[in-house]
């Protein structure tokens, strides 16, 4: 079916303003005068209803639930990661309009502006996918389109045992630090499972307990009973409205929480975050960091770019937070826990971690803070 005929059916849906049903798509492409057959209007049809309604040839990617991550380069250029790395698609759009044309109905869809004057967008769909988009000229040669995926339910810690994401006695050892109050941060890279484990971690939190999560786009699907939500927000048009991280935790304070997580730490949110920490509460989140020995380091950046002093940061972090679980993604794909740190503050007032806990294959492996971590587990373990 030629583009130049998909085009007219487009604009001829968008001036009647109905919802493109099924039926109203199939009649206005009987409309344009073309003889054409029973498969060409089925097909055609559900290819202009997953453009005008769902999210076009990606539609069947979405669908697959092993499915994490859907990322378009080109039209021709798709790829997939379904928890193994990245592999090439089988899929294809028509053009690079194609593609730049479902990058703003999707922006538009999660209440998002992406033109030449705002070429980026980072948003969460209704259904929870997170997207992120760069159109030309800032994106070269073509829209570039990311999609991740939220699963309807958190993996639990067995399940991530058994994936061999927790070495073997590791849940019972996180078990542990979540039943002893620990305040702690997941670190690793970018889709390496920090998410996906704090999750299944805030899911061994006592019922009674109240946990309320601040995030820029809303990941964590903790399975539990009382976990109040909050969510960022971006400037509107006129450039008034913003809310950010470091705003939720603030709020987060005055609403009686037991566990106050801050999903991805990466701003001056750390201050916040850290003073609440010293202030009586437990708290949780992710950082992105190459290693647990480097989390200290990364605090620093963010504290020092929000205007916290070295000095000053050391000491809250130091009483804020016990401990560190590092994440990484081997060239498979494959995710696991390397290894669990904590911290400890030396003579001259920097805080530095100490490994306690390394991945060893079929085993945990002790190492030299193994001590403070069991006294600070303690009856819990």
């Amino acid at each position: 079916m030629s583009s130049v005929l998909l085009d007219a059916v487009r604009r001829r849906l968008a001036e009647s303003g109905a919802e493109p049903t099924p039926a109203r798509v199939a009649a206005a492409l009987r409309a344009q005068g073309r003889l054409l057959g029973d498969a060409e209007i089925l097909g055609g049809t559900e290819s202009l209803r997953c453009e005008l309604v769902g999210t076009g040839p990606l539609e069947p990617l979405l669908a697959d639930p092993a499915v994490t991550d859907v990322l378009v380069s080109a039209p021709d250029r798709v790829w997939v990661d379904r928890g193994h790395g990245l592999e090439r698609a089988g899929i294809t759009f028509a053009d690079a309009a194609s593609v730049r044309r479902l990058a703003q109905r999707l922006a538009a869809v999660a209440g998002r502006r992406l033109d030449d004057a705002r070429p980026w967008v980072d948003a969460r769909l209704p259904d929870g996918t997170r997207m992120h988009a760069v159109i030309p000229p800032v994106a070269v040669g073509s829209t570039c389109l990311s999609l991740r995926t939220v699963r309807p339910r958190a993996f639990t810690l067995p399940e991530l045992t058994a994936e061999g994401t927790v070495p073997p006695g590791g849940d019972r050892l996180l078990a542990a630090l979540v039943a002893a109050r620990a305040s702690f941060l997941i670190s690793g890279g970018t889709g390496s499972g920090k998410t996906t484990l704090l999750s299944a971690l805030l899911g061994l939190v006592a019922e009674r307990e109240r946990i309320v999560l601040a995030e820029d786009a809303s990941e964590l699907r903790p399975d539990h009973p009382h976990v109040v939500r909050l969510e960022s927000r971006p400037a509107n048009q006129e450039g008034a409205g913003r809310v950010t991280l470091r705003d939720l935790v603030r709020q987060a304070l005055r609403m009686r929480p037991d566990r106050i997580v801050v999903g991805e730490v990466r701003g001056a949110e750390v201050t916040e975050l850290l003073a609440a920490l010293n202030t009586g509460h437990q708290g949780a989140g992710t950082v992105h960091a190459n290693a647990a020995a480097d989390v200290p380091a990364r605090l620093e950046a963010l504290g020092t770019a929000a205007g916290l002093d070295r000095a000053a940061l050391h000491s809250q972090l130091a009483a804020a937070l016990d401990v560190v679980i590092h994440l990484v993604r081997g060239s498979g794909g494959h995710r696991r826990i390397a290894e669990i740190h904590v911290l400890e503050r030396g003579p001259a007032g920097l805080v530095t971690t100490v490994p306690a806990v390394r991945h060893g294959g079929d085993s945990l492996v002790y190492e030299r803070g193994w001590e403070r971590l069991r006294d600070l587990i303690g009856g819990a373990w």
